[in-house]
């Protein structure tokens, strides 16, 4: 299998230049290629979810949906399940299908806490399925714990507090 191994490199490879370049002709290079390897080596999970992720970078979400979802059952793990946890999250929130979304997100930020890319986007699936204060304290308590602002940083107690309370109104 070193053979794939170096192809599979070129086509990251690829893939990423095509990414940062914005450069459509290079990605689609990349995706003949993956797909190219994903028919010679058809439950390489690595391979999949590179593939998926082609898909993705072209604007392809419906075809990197499966991909995803095939890569997760074949047992990616590590930083390739972390990114493709993200990526079809990402992409069934841009599609519209919330429940999914949220879900996806939730298990990404369970086994990636660290993550905050899955966490923001965690909050935009449940803002966008109407979950608007679970929403605001993932978005409130990343910014809280991020920022450099002084200003921020000076009422941080009681905006850390808040981001967990929202609802709450004062008694006069």
């Amino acid at each position: 299998m070193m053979i794939s191994r170096d192809r599979l490199a070129e086509a990251i490879q690829l893939r990423e230049e095509g990414r940062a370049k914005q450069d459509q002709a290079i990605l689609e290079r990349a995706r003949t290629l993956l797909m190219e390897l994903l028919a010679a080596y058809p439950d390489d999970a690595e391979i999949t979810f590179q593939a998926g992720v082609a898909h993705d970078n072209l604007g392809l979400e419906q075809g990197a949906i499966p991909l995803y979802v095939r890569a997760i059952d074949l047992g990616l793990a590590g930083p390739d399940l972390e990114r493709c946890l993200l990526g079809l999250g990402s992409t069934y929130r841009g599609l519209g299908r919330y429940e999914e979304a949220v879900a996806t997100l939730r298990r990404g930020v369970r086994e990636f806490p660290q993550n905050r890319a899955l966490q923001t986007f965690l909050a935009m699936a449940l803002y966008n399925s109407g979950q608007y204060r679970e929403a605001m304290e993932i978005v409130l308590t990343n910014l809280l714990e991020t920022t450099n602002d002084e200003k921020l940083q000076y009422f941080s107690r009681g905006l850390t507090y808040y981001a967990h309370n929202l609802d709450e109104v004062w008694e006069s």
